[in-house]
This record gives structure tokens, sequence and C-alpha cells, in this order.
């Protein structure tokens, strides 16, 4: 696995898509949706003073309700780690195309004994230093792991424990770059419940133009209570759905590599036995 940091590729697409996504929806905002909110806004109070003892049920749309700086910044965090997931799809895919490679030159029927596991594992590991596509990924990470560990113990057992432990560390790792997405997803409802509070307070402070008969103040800042609440559960019903779908193209990926490396790996290999070692003496 590539080692993290501040010039990883990963802190970058990170920094990178929390700056796009600012940009983005700032600019979506300043440009559509608070104009046009603006524009609703006034024409449903115009309508509204046109005839005033008449009911009248003010125009609604999707820009008023997402017109708030609280539901600005979901849409934030949401298009942010829109971005991460996409971006750990793709390199899920990057892994998935290892499955069709081929590291070690293996005919049919060959088997791999405790004295030539050194020289396969050097195979693989220069195949990966001339590669760059092969760098930092699971499968010939795995694979170079039950090499080294056949090669030092000489036992079959310990190279297929040594694929699970890799593997089980590789899944360990794609569950720790998921961290981010996790605060996010919990970040979201966190700022809609905000959105909710200062509504609600604002609704509170405007009691007494309430009493004297004028409760647009009111309303409306009870409809930021509700709609900031509303957009960030929508988000946050969307996202966890995102990271439930990529969770389990993790582990379906983890399994995958595990099942080829002892299958191509594990499976070949042989401890031969003192009668073959005494024949191939003489």
């Amino acid at each position: 696995m590539k080692s993290k940091g501040f010039f990883s590729r990963d802190f970058i697409i990170q920094t990178v898509g929390l700056l796009a996504s600012i940009v983005v929806v700032v600019t979506v905002y300043e440009s559509y949706i608070k104009p046009s909110a603006k524009e609703i806004e006034l024409t449903n109070t115009i309508r509204a003073s046109q005839n005033p003892d008449a009911p009248y049920v003010p125009e609604r749309s999707m820009t008023v309700l997402l017109k708030n700086m609280e539901q600005e910044a979901c849409l934030i965090l949401m298009m942010w780690a829109t971005i991460i997931i996409i971006f750990k799809f793709v390199k899920l895919n990057g892994e998935q195309a290892m499955t069709g490679y081929q590291f070690m030159k293996i005919s049919r029927g060959e088997r791999i004994i405790p004295e030539e596991a050194l020289s396969h594992f050097k195979e693989v590991e220069s195949q990966v230093r001339r590669t760059p596509r092969l760098r930092g990924k699971i499968l010939p990470d795995v694979i170079m792991a039950a090499l080294h560990r056949f090669d030092a113990t000489r036992s079959i057992q310990d190279a297929a424990h040594a694929v699970s432990e890799r593997a089980e560390m590789a899944y360990e790792q794609l569950e720790s770059d998921l961290s981010l997405v996790r605060y996010i997803a919990w970040a979201i409802p966190s700022v809609g419940f905000i959105g909710t509070v200062r509504g609600i307070s604002e609704a509170l402070g405007q009691a007494d133009m309430a009493i004297q008969g004028d409760i647009s103040g009111v309303t409306s800042s009870l409809g930021l209570a509700f709609n900031s609440t509303f957009i960030a559960l929508m988000l946050s019903i969307v996202l966890m759905l995102m990271v439930h779908l990529l969770q389990s193209k993790q582990e379906s990926l983890i399994i995958e590599m595990e099942d080829l490396a002892t299958k191509d790996v594990v499976s070949r290999m042989k401890t031969p036995t003192s009668e073959e070692k005494e024949v191939s003496y003489t």
C-alpha cells in the first residue's frame, strides 16, 4: 500500500475536491439559487399584499428550500464526499484490473518449492518496480507476502496465513481511508441541525411581532429550521447509500484478491519429501 502524507495522491484529491466543491456550490448559489429565491419571495409578498383577506398559498421551489447558508454548507460537504467516493471507486477498479495480470512465469502443472520461492519473490518485486501501475497495488503485495513467508518458513500453511494477514491488513487500510467520508456523513446532519436551532431561535426572537399579528418573520425562520433539516437528512441518506456501495465493493475485492493469491500461488506450493530430496541429490 502507498504511504500517506501531505503530498500523497489521496491528500491532493481531498484538498482539490474540497476547493472545487466550494467554488462550484458558491458560484451556483450566487448566480442562480439566491437570486431566484429572492425573486420568488418578492413575488409571493406582492401577491399576498394585493388581496390580504383572500387565502394565499406561497409558491415553493427548490431554490427556496436551498437558499440558506446551512443548506449551502451541506451541499459543499456532499459534493466533497462524492468526489472522494468517485476517486476511491476508480482506485478499486485499478485494483480489479490486477486480476488479469501475470506476475510469475509459471507453466501449468509447475510447482513452487521453497528453494525457488525467493527467486519468484524477486521476479514479482522487479515487475512492480519496473511498472508504475503495479506500485501500491494489493494483489502483488499479497503474492510477495506469501512467497516471502514460504521462503522463510518452508511451510505452505504459513504462506496461506500470510495471504490472509496481508489481505486483512489491506482491508483495514481501505476502511481507514473512509474515515473522512464517515466524518462528512456525520457532519451533514449536524449542520442541518444547526440550521434548525438557528431557525427556531430566530422564530422565538420574533414572537412579539407574531403576537401583534405579523407572523411573516416567524414563518420565515421556521422555514429555515425545517428546510435545513429536510435537505440535510436527504443528502445524508444518499451519502450513506454511496458509502455502503463502496464498502461492499471493497469487501468483494479483498475476498477476490485473497482467493486469487491462494489459487495461483499458495495452491502451487509444494514442500518436497525426504525421498524426493534424496533423488534430486543423486
